[in-house]
């Protein structure tokens, strides 16, 4: 059933990819427009949700305070480390 979904939604991407190709140069910049201005807001949203869990999280205790030099000294080894 799940690979007849995803088939079904290939199938449509590509026929909206068909269609793009068809728009005047004009109308797909707009498309374009459109899709990244969706694009930035889903983010916003999603970077709002996690700044909500995470103040959760650090009010139930779960998470401690740390200074922003610490998060970034972290962050950078971690990075570091996924490159090995």
């Amino acid at each position: 059933m799940q690979k007849d979904n995803i088939m079904k939604i290939l199938a449509t991407f590509d026929q909206v990819v068909d269609a793009v190709v068809l728009l005047p140069t004009e109308q797909q910049e707009m498309l374009v427009s459109l899709i990244h201005g969706w694009h930035i807001e889903k983010r916003r949203h999603e970077i709002a949700r996690d700044a909500h869990e995470s103040l959760t999280a650090l009010h139930a205790g779960k998470l401690k305070p740390q200074s922003a030099e610490t998060i970034i000294r972290e962050l950078r080894q971690s990075l570091e480390e996924d490159e090995l």
